[in-house]
């Protein structure tokens, strides 16, 4: 490969890695053809970026990356590489998790070498918290229905027979004022 050509790739690479904000190494080697088009399917469907690199290049490209230090991901830039790329946390290992479920024996494909998610870094053992992390969307629901419940239970004991006596309580506070 002539040089311009690898700094073209480190490049595109280079701003592929400032796009996304989560980044998983993973090893897609051994994938027939026809596991390999399922696996791109599902990636297209959740949103996620699938890209086979050479590990040389990826690791000139995390170089390039002002304000992340990539070091910790080195070690895992060995074999086959590709990278999943997201927007959403936990949607590339909820992908992994659920493409590799019934796969049994040594060769479980795509496997997670490693993984940088919310500004923290994730081994292979990590797949299962990885896949578990809430979004920051399903976070802010989270929070949306805890502040809504106690209003909403208010409500429900208003509407309920119970609001009658509630009803008659208050009236009876406001009259002593």
């Amino acid at each position: 490969m002539k040089k311009e050509d690898k700094g073209k790739i480190i490049e595109v690479l280079t701003d592929l890695l400032k796009q996304y904000p989560h980044i998983y190494i993973t090893d897609i080697e051994a994938l027939n053809a026809e596991r390999t088009s399922k696996l791109r399917r599902e990636c297209f469907k959740g949103e996620v970026k699938l890209v086979v690199v050479k590990n040389t290049l990826l690791k000139k490209a995390m170089e390039n990356v002002e304000g992340i230090d990539f070091s910790e991901l080195y070690s895992v830039l060995k074999g086959n590489t590709a990278i999943m790329l997201a927007s959403i946390a936990n949607v590339p290992a909820r992908l992994i998790k659920e493409f590799t479920k019934n796969i049994k024996g040594d060769n479980v494909k795509p496997l997670l070498k490693g993984a940088y998610v919310q500004e923290g870094f994730y081994t292979a053992n990590d797949l299962e918290a990885l896949a578990t992390i809430k979004s920051k969307e399903e976070l802010v629901g989270d929070i949306i229905a805890l502040i809504q419940s106690p209003a909403k239970n208010v409500i429900s004991a208003l509407q309920a027979g119970s609001g009658q006596k509630i009803h008659g309580i208050l009236k009876t506070l406001e009259e002593r004022k």
